[in-house]
């Protein structure tokens, strides 16, 4: 059934609906990816925004990965249930999507619609391969959507490529440039896109669009945390329960939400901050808060929770040695933060309970994936401030170690990493019961483990905890870190 906004909730489904009527509002925001995580966060502040402060900031959604999305939402009119798993499932119908563009004519209708003078906005969450950028700074050539934009800039699909021509045909129209958001999990993501943006745009169109795109247009950097594990036949069955109607756009999360934002739009901008968002100066503090106590705790159970045999996150804090091994690591990995207006203690309690959370599914193994993009700003920078600083490096070397003992296992599950040919080649010829070798050999990677950490107190102590990992086992050493 069409979900519509005059349809109330029937007796017994206390699903919450939108305090405003979507169809009143405009579009103010093109949104590049559609997937759970942006309608379980950029989605779900912008409807929060509106029903508080109004304004015409509804998201067009633009679905790079196939019609699945469009397929569902449009129907709906853009309307769909958010399921958030607390104690009990707390149901609300998110209206803030205006629509989903997909298909062979997806490019030209992305471009309309950016080059429309009521779109102040451009929002991305691709995940980090889905832009082609490069962390030197500048886009990176060979990435599938960048070579082929490269090769028809006039008529582009990618993320780069439909910014820079959408940004070339509004200042060919004389209108003011949108902001571009990057929503995805990055450091300096605003920066990083930014020079992205810039070098496709040199490449692409000559040096005059790359240098106004340079001097006029705002890169804001974020920083997003929400949980969204994908949809299940149990998410849609929640959702016809709570709400009385069959929706095939239905997503769940948790109810923990976070976002940072640089407030830097020229354009304007919805209320975010009346839906919880904050706005500040400078995101970077938060993003090194987030990347160390969280994504490096979640890394570090993810190999040793796999390894061990749980195969949620909720599993890792039921057993109380690898809890406390979490929780040890958040410690270690706050004392390297610099001063921040948040109690951080507080914040590792709050990232321990939704850890624990039975509600959400979130899979060990697929926190594991990507690893060597993820443990050098996750474990290795905190690990260096600590060695700088005199710290134990106990926790930061015990989660070095659960990746390569992950990685050495590679025969009985899939690595899903970015350099997994370069991780099974160094392994070739090393005798994997070694883990002395395992470490040189995993530590020579190019450009993945710093100097500083390949040899020393650091890499005495991953030896250790590898060794004992190897033998007598990772359940037995894990209960000697803890104990």
């Amino acid at each position: 059934m069409r979900l519509t906004a005059a349809a109330p909730p029937l007796d017994g489904h206390p699903a919450r609906w939108p305090g405003y009527a979507p169809e009143d509002r405009k579009t103010g925001i093109v949104h590049l990816g559609l997937g759970a995580f942006a309608r379980a966060h950029i989605a779900a502040y912008t409807d929060g925004a509106m029903a508080a402060a109004g304004g015409d900031w509804r998201l067009l959604g633009v679905s790079l990965r196939g019609e699945d999305v469009a397929n569902a939402l449009n129907p709906q009119d853009g309307r769909y249930t958010l399921i958030e798993r607390g104690e009990r499932p707390d149901a609300r119908i998110i209206g803030s999507i205006a629509g989903v563009i997909a298909g062979e004519d997806l490019g030209a209708r992305a471009l309309a619609a950016m080059t429309d003078a009521g779109c102040r906005i451009v929002s991305i969450t691709v995940t980090e391969k889905g832009y082609g950028l490069l962390r030197s700074g500048g886009c990176d050539e060979n990435h599938p959507a960048v070579a082929a934009d490269l090769l028809s800039p006039a008529s582009p699909r990618g993320v780069l490529g439909l910014i820079a021509r959408g940004l070339a045909l509004r200042f060919a129209a004389g209108l003011p440039p949108f902001a571009v958001l990057s929503c995805d999990n990055l450091p300096e993501n605003g920066s990083l896109l930014r020079a992205a943006v810039v070098d496709f745009a040199r490449r692409a169109h000559g040096p005059a669009l790359a240098e106004r795109i340079s001097a006029e247009v705002a890169f804001p950097s974020t920083m997003v945390d929400r949980i969204t594990p994908a949809a299940t036949a149990r998410t849609r069955a929640d959702a016809a329960e709570l709400t009385g109607y069959e929706d095939a756009a239905a997503i769940e999360t948790e109810p923990f939400s976070q976002w940072v934002i640089e407030d830097r739009f020229p354009a304007g901008r919805p209320a975010w901050e009346e839906a919880g968002a904050l706005f500040v100066p400078d995101v970077a503090p938060y993003e090194k808060m987030k990347l160390r106590m969280l994504n490096g705790s979640h890394s570090m159970l993810a190999y040793a929770g796999f390894l061990s045999g749980r195969t949620y996150v909720c599993d890792v804090m039921a057993d109380a040695a690898l809890a406390r091994l979490v929780r040890r690591h958040m410690t270690a990995a706050a004392a390297t933060l610099p001063a921040i207006a948040m109690d951080l203690a507080a914040y590792a309690d709050m990232l321990c309970a939704r850890f624990a959370n039975p509600a959400i599914a979130h899979e060990t193994r697929q926190i594991a994936m990507d690893g060597t993009q993820k443990l050098p700003q996750r474990i290795f920078s905190p690990a260096l401030d600590a060695l700088a600083r005199g710290d134990d490096v106990a926790p930061f070397a015990f989660a070095t170690a659960a990746w390569m003992r992950y990685v050495l296992g590679h025969g009985d599950h899939a690595l899903n990493d970015p350099r997994e040919g370069e991780l099974v080649a160094a392994l070739a010829n090393t005798p994997t019961d070694n883990a002395a070798a395992v470490f040189s050999a995993l530590a020579a990677l190019p450009g993945f483990l710093p100097e500083r950490l390949s040899h020393g107190a650091f890499a005495e102590a991953t030896i250790l905890r590898l060794d004992r990992m190897l033998s007598p086992g990772i359940e037995k050493a894990i209960v000697a870190e803890a104990e």
